[in-house]
């Protein structure tokens, strides 16, 4: 064990709880990976000079020790477990730390501003906890420099930061623009509220921004749409209004559901234009269908008319040339009178013994 440098028990069924001084004596321990299993109980002591820990997907629980951020961490993924309690502000300790993946825990309270301030951070996901409190819009937030290279190749993959499925509130902090290297930045499903920053427009090798579901209002910068490198992108489920950006480049790639449920958002690929002159067209069409109506209204009852006096002048010059039709017309106009007569007079006088009944 003491000349142990990396251990990896990765994906099996061990579920045994692990003692605490278990590493204790691992001194040249540099790499640790023990996700996928069923190991639980609170987090053991780290080796001072572990570089690489993965404790994901596992059932550890409790707060994370203070004792970890002594060490010379890189990368820590505590994801998939249930750990609780506030994320410590000891985090600034980890001068080295380029990774953190701590999601889907029970981690509560407001994130720690140091992990705003540090420089060498480049992938920090926090998504699927219970974080609340309003983002620190002066927080001065930088990039990493340059890239890296680590035991288990990490970092192979996009950098990023996700803070999605938290409780985040108050306006996105403008100075995230200047993370120019950063490749993917969730901020869906919070509760941000204010403007898109157009600060964002700086985020060149970007390929994927979510920013769904939240209460963001204003427009959508335009600068947005030279952004080259995007390959995701969505603001829907907010209340965005006027134009979506230009269709060109990346932005010509994206298609409705990127600005879905965004009741003022107007222009392509959504159905609502932005042009006024389109919103009165059904107007002018809709006149043009009632003016229709009453036209063809008007040619009806002239024509019923014109056909109804032909008929009648047709029938009274047959009656007046043809004396045998005269005679006949009105030998069944006096029949139809008289059957009228009789029929009314039998009907009220039954009506009248039926009410002295």
């Amino acid at each position: 064990m003491k000349l142990l440098e990396e251990l990896d028990l990765s994906n099996n069924q061990l579920s045994v709880e692990i003692s605490e001084d278990i590493f204790e004596a691992a001194h040249q321990l540099r790499f640790l990976k023990l996700s996928n299993n069923k190991l639980e109980g609170p987090i053991f002591l780290i080796p001072t000079d572990l570089q690489i820990l993965f404790l994901n997907d596992n059932k550890f629980n409790g707060r994370v020790p203070s004792h970890i951020f002594n060490t010379s961490i890189i990368s820590l993924d505590v994801t998939n477990n249930r750990l609780v309690g506030k994320i410590p502000s000891l985090i600034k300790n980890f001068s080295r730390l380029s990774e953190l993946r701590m999601s889907n825990n029970h981690f509560e309270g407001s994130i720690p501003l140091e992990l705003a301030q540090h420089e060498a951070l480049k992938v920090l996901d926090l998504s699927q906890n219970n974080l609340t409190g309003k983002t620190k819009e002066k927080a001065s937030f930088t990039s990493k420099k340059r890239d890296d290279t680590y035991i288990g190749s990490i970092l192979a993959y996009m950098s990023g930061i996700d803070l999605s499925q938290n409780k985040l509130k108050g306006n996105i902090p403008y100075e995230l623009g200047n993370l120019t290297r950063i490749r993917g930045l969730n901020l869906s499903h919070n509760e941000l509220t204010g403007q898109i920053p157009d600060s964002f427009s700086k985020l060149i090798q970007t390929e994927s921004l979510d920013l769904s579901f939240n209460m963001l209002s204003g427009q959508i910068p335009p600068q947005l749409n030279i952004l080259t490198s995007l390959a995701v992108f969505s603001v829907a489920h907010n209340n965005l209004s006027g134009p979506t950006p230009e269709r060109t480049r990346q932005f010509s790639t994206f298609d409705e559901s990127s600005y879905e449920d965004n009741p003022f958002l107007c222009g392509p690929p959504l159905p609502k234009s932005c042009n006024p002159a389109s919103t009165v067209i059904p107007t002018d069409s809709n006149t043009d269908r009632e003016d229709g109506s009453l036209v063809d209204m008007y040619v009806f009852c002239v024509s019923f008319v014109v056909a109804y006096t032909l008929a009648l002048l047709a029938t009274a010059a047959a009656l007046y040339i043809n004396p045998y039709w005269r005679q006949a017309w009105f030998y069944y106009m006096e029949l139809l009178t008289l059957n009228c007569y009789y029929f009314m007079v039998d009907n009220l006088r039954r009506f009248s013994n039926s009410r002295n009944m």
